[in-house]
């Protein structure tokens, strides 16, 4: 299924519908504040399994998931007085935050790492934001690549590479944008991973 939806206004049925599809152990392509994602619920252990087939992505690497703010972050995450200063700053917005993981039963293992940890964003995105409080928990989160790992901005191109792969592709338009910037709170000071949408300055300014 293909539905555009309006960026700033978004439809609440076409939310309602990709809500209805997380819930039944379906795969959505979804825009956030950086490029498209392709997410599932992240209690679907058979949704995961599927989108870990469809990257092509190994097992042993974890993706990350997207929350709706920062308490919500809490529930799944142990967020320390430094990572609690610097992340109020920056959500929401084009980063992703390693934390040291809890709930470990509740959370599929494919989502923690080795090291124990998570990687969430809370994207500044209203589509994304209204499909994680409809739906009432975290989605996961993948970029959406060609067979080559290329991120891909363009809607139309996205729905002939993965129209039949995944159940609901949401189209807001074009996005060009870096992919998030990832910043590991596990370490003391926190240590950026990698330098992209995000302002690396706010992050040094404010730890």
């Amino acid at each position: 299924m293909y539905l555009k939806i309006h960026p700033q206004n978004p439809q609440g049925r076409h939310i309602k519908r990709a809500v209805e599809i997380l819930q039944n152990d379906g795969i959505i392509i979804y825009p956030t504040d950086t490029v498209y994602g392709i997410g599932c619920s992240i209690f679907s252990k058979r949704a995961i399994e599927k989108i870990y087939q469809i990257k092509n992505q190994d097992s042993s690497k974890p993706f990350s998931f997207i929350c709706s703010d920062l308490s919500h972050i809490a529930e799944f995450a142990v967020v320390s007085n430094t990572a609690y200063r610097v992340m109020k700053h920056l959500i929401p917005g084009p980063y992703t935050f390693i934390l040291p993981a809890s709930r470990l039963k509740q959370l599929p293992k494919s989502l923690i790492s080795k090291r124990k940890t998570v990687g969430i964003r809370v994207p500044d995105n209203i589509i994304s934001q209204m499909i994680i409080n409809e739906l009432g928990h975290p989605i996961l989160s993948a970029s959406a690549t060609d067979a080559t790992g290329n991120v891909l901005y363009d809607p139309e191109i996205i729905k002939k590479e993965y129209e039949k792969k995944v159940d609901l592709i949401l189209d807001s338009g074009i996005q060009v944008s870096d992919l998030s910037t990832i910043i590991d709170f596990t370490e003391e000071p926190p240590v950026v991973v990698r330098e992209g949408a995000g302002d690396v300055s706010k992050i040094l300014v404010v730890a």
